[in-house]
């Protein structure tokens, strides 16, 4: 997999500095108290004041930093050098004290070793992960007895379709094979003038669930959204206006999903 995830490194290395200039990430308006986390998600996280969370693939750190703000204390954790100096720049800048750690999900053990209240997860992580048993296990070993995950994602619906041609071209399933792409621009900044390459791989919410389940985490909740708080894709159109809330086609189908799930007390646990 190193190739994969050294062309994505790159990929995500060369966005962060467009994304740090480009409205969809409001920078003056973050910078000044805006919070940067959706409905949808603060409807799972509720009050996290005082609570430990580790953001993994984090990006360059505005939900992370929106957490801290909101009293937790925040660890974000990315694969892209970049991000992460700019995370550390801003947590810097705003007087949080957040701690970000650059290092691929899956190494996630080498370079953190503390566990958490929460894990958080939000919005286009995991089609860059090739094996969610892997995944859900690092989520499990980094969460305290009763901890929990809350993820925000895009469903796997939505990395079906093809929003140029309007078609559902890519397997709902995980074939195990990565998917190829050359891009032009960035969601951020469609019209950016760059170019790269980028691999991803398609996962179906069975698999997503099943990988929580078998590593010792219970879900409680899961909600499926017909719409996206992120006007990210091509062609989108806003569903609820003046609410933020894109489509992709007027058909009725799922855009987002939200989900929590606890970690299990083992009979090794204290009570």
């Amino acid at each position: 997999m190193k190739k994969y995830f050294k062309t994505n490194k790159i990929l995500w290395n060369s966005r962060t500095d467009i994304h740090m200039e480009s409205d969809f990430y409001e920078m003056d308006a973050f910078l000044n108290g805006k919070n940067s986390l959706k409905e949808i998600e603060m409807d799972f996280l509720k009050d996290v004041s005082g609570k430990s969370i580790l953001h993994l693939q984090c990006h360059f750190g505005q939900d992370s930093l929106s957490l801290a703000r909101m009293g937790a204390k925040v660890t974000g954790l990315d694969i892209s050098e970049n991000a992460i100096e700019k995370a550390q720049e801003l947590n810097k800048k705003m007087g949080l004290d957040a701690k970000f750690v650059c290092a691929n999900v899956y190494d996630t053990a080498k370079h953190i070793d503390e566990t958490f209240d929460l894990v958080f997860i939000s919005y286009g992580a995991i089609c860059w992960l090739p094996d969610l048993d892997q995944w859900a296990k690092i989520i499990a070993n980094r969460l305290k007895p009763g901890g929990k995950l809350i993820m925000a994602e895009f469903h796997p619906v939505i990395y079906m379709y093809n929003r140029e041609n309007h078609k559902l071209e890519f397997s709902y399933f995980n074939t195990g094979a990565p998917y190829e792409e050359t891009v032009k621009g960035t969601y951020a900044d469609k019209e950016a003038d760059v170019e790269f390459k980028e691999y991803f791989w398609t996962h179906s919410l069975s698999e997503i669930i099943q990988s929580l389940i078998q590593n010792n985490l219970t879900l409680s909740t899961i909600r499926e959204f017909d719409y996206s708080p992120y006007n990210c894709f091509d062609n989108m159109f806003e569903r609820s206006p003046g609410r933020h809330f894109y489509g992709i086609t007027k058909e009725n189908f799922p855009h987002v999903f939200a989900l929590e799930a606890i970690k299990q007390l083992s009979r090794y646990d204290p009570a």
